[in-house]
C-alpha cells in the first residue's frame, strides 16, 4: 500500500461528518430563526467533534459505553433547540456496533432507535418538517448500526483467523525443527557410531596390518563425506538413500563390527514417506545394536502383509527394558504419524536378545511385491 493510500484511509472517517448538515436544516427553513439558533448549531458541532475523534481512536469497551452515553445526552439536550440533533444517534449506532457480545450491540442500537422516537414525539417542529428531520435519522440509526455490527464482526473474525494462522505457522516451525533435530540424530548417531567403530579397528590394525588400517581410514573418510551429504539432504527435507540402500548399508556396517547378519527382504511398493520412515528405522535399529546389544548375530526381516508392511530387527545380545532414548522415541513418533506402530520386546536376563517390530499400513494403490532374498555376509 502506498503512502497516499494510508493517508486516504486515515482521513476517510471524516467524510461521514457530512451528515452533520442535518443540523443546518431547521434554522435554514425557519424564517424566525436568529443568531441564537445558528450559534446553537455551532456549539452542538463543537461539542460533538471531540467525542467523534475519541471514538475513532478507542476500542476499549468501557470507553465505548461512556462515549455512547455522551452522544445520547448530546442528542437529547441538543434536540431541545434543534431537532436535527437526532443525527448524533446515527453516529452512536455506528459506535454501538463495536460492543461485545453482538446481542448487547443489537439491544443498544434498538434503544437508540427508541431515543430517536422520543425526540420525534417531543419535537416542537410542525409536521411534515418533523418527519423530514427525524425519520431519516431513525432509518439510518438501524441501517448504520446493523452495518457496524457486520463490519466489526468481520474484523473480529479476521483477527481470529490471523491469530490462528500465526499459531499454525508457529507450530509448523516447531514441527519442522523437531523433524530436522530427529533426522540429524538418526543420521549422525548411526554415522558417528560407524566412524568410532572403524577408528578403533584402524587403531588396532595400524601396527598389525598397515594395508587393512589404511583401507579402514579411507572408509572412515567416505563415511564422513556420505554423512555430510545426507545431513545436507535431511535439512532440505530429502533422503539420500532408499530402503534398499539402507539395508545394504546395515549389512556392511554390522559385518565391519564382526556381527553375523541375515537379511530377508520381501519389498512391497512403498510410498515415499513410508520408505523414509522404514529406512531410518533400520538405521536406528542397527545403531542401537552397535551401541548397546553386544550381539553376535542380527536378523533383519522386511516383508509385506495383507494390511501393510512389517520390519523386524532381532539380535541375540543382551536384552534391556531401559527407557526409550531419543532415537527410538523419534522413530515411534515418525511411524505413528503414518498410522503405524513400533514395539520393542526385550528381557533383562543375559543373552535374551531384543526384537524391534515396525508395522505400517499399506499405501493406497500399493500391491506389487518383490522377490524374497536372503543375504548373508
Amino acid at each position: 500500500m502506498s503512502v497516499s493510500d494510508n493517508r486516504g484511509a486515515k482521513y476517510l472517517p471524516y467524510i461521514w461528518l457530512v451528515y452533520l448538515a442535518v443540523l443546518f436544516f431547521q434554522p435554514a427553513l425557519d424564517p424566525t430563526a436568529g443568531p441564537a439558533e445558528w450559534l446553537a448549531v455551532g456549539l452542538l458541532i463543537a461539542a460533538f467533534l471531540p467525542l467523534y475523534r475519541t471514538a475513532l481512536r478507542t476500542r476499549d469497551q468501557g470507553r465505548t459505553v461512556v462515549l455512547l452515553v455522551a452522544l445520547v445526552l448530546l442528542a437529547l439536550l441538543g434536540s431541545l433547540v434543534n431537532t436535527g440533533a437526532s443525527v448524533f444517534l446515527v453516529y452512536a449506532a455506528a459506535l454501538a456496533g463495536r460492543l461485545e457480545p453482538v446481542r448487547r450491540a443489537v439491544w443498544v442500537i434498538a434503544a437508540l432507535a427508541g431515543v430517536n422516537g422520543i425526540i420525534y414525539l417531543t419535537s416542537t417542529v410542525p409536521l411534515p418538517w418533523r418527519v423530514v428531520l427525524v425519520a431519516p435519522e431513525f432509518v439510518f440509526t438501524l441501517v448504520v448500526g446493523a452495518t457496524s455490527i457486520f463490519d466489526n464482526e468481520r474484523g473480529r473474525a479476521e483477527r481470529r483467523l490471523r491469530r490462528a494462522d500465526e499459531e499454525i505457522e508457529r507450530l509448523a516451525i516447531i514441527a519442522e525443527r523437531e523433524r530436522i533435530a530427529r533426522d540429524l540424530h538418526d543420521l549422525l548417531g548411526h554415522t558417528l557410531s560407524v566412524i568410532v567403530l572403524k577408528s578403533e579397528l584402524a587403531g588396532r590394525m595400524i601396527t598389525i596390518d598397515h594395508g587393512r588400517a589404511q583401507l579402514e581410514i579411507q572408509d572412515i573418510e567416505r563415511t564422513a563425506r556420505t554423512a555430510l551429504t545426507e545431513v545436507r539432504a535431511a535439512v532440505a527435507g530429502y533422503r539420500a538413500k532408499g530402503i534398499g540402500g539402507e539395508l545394504a548399508n546395515a549389512r556392511s556396517t554390522l559385518a565391519a563390527a564382526g556381527i553375523d547378519t541375515e537379511l530377508h527382504a520381501d519389498l512391497p511398493e512403498l510410498a515415499a514417506e513410508q520408505e523414509s520412515a522404514l529406512a531410518l528405522a533400520v538405521r536406528e535399529s542397527v545403531t542401537n545394536v552397535l551401541r548397546h546389544a553386544q550381539a553376535e548375530r542380527v536378523t533383519i526381516r522386511l516383508h509385506g502383509t495383507d494390511d501393510g508392511v512389517v520390519l523386524e530387527v532381532s539380535d541375540d545380545g543382551r536384552g534391556s527394558d531401559a527407557p526409550e532414548g531419543a532415537g527410538l522415541a523419534g522413530m515411534r513418533e515418525r511411524v505413528c504419524a503414518l498410522g503405524g506402530q513400533v514395539t520393542r520386546t526385550a528381557r533383562s536376563d543375559v543373552s535374551s536378545g531384543t526384537l524391534l517390530r515396525v508395522t505400517l499400513p499399506r499405501a493406497s494403490g500399493s500391491s506389487r511385491q518383490g522377490e524374497t532374498r536372503a543375504i548373508r555376509p
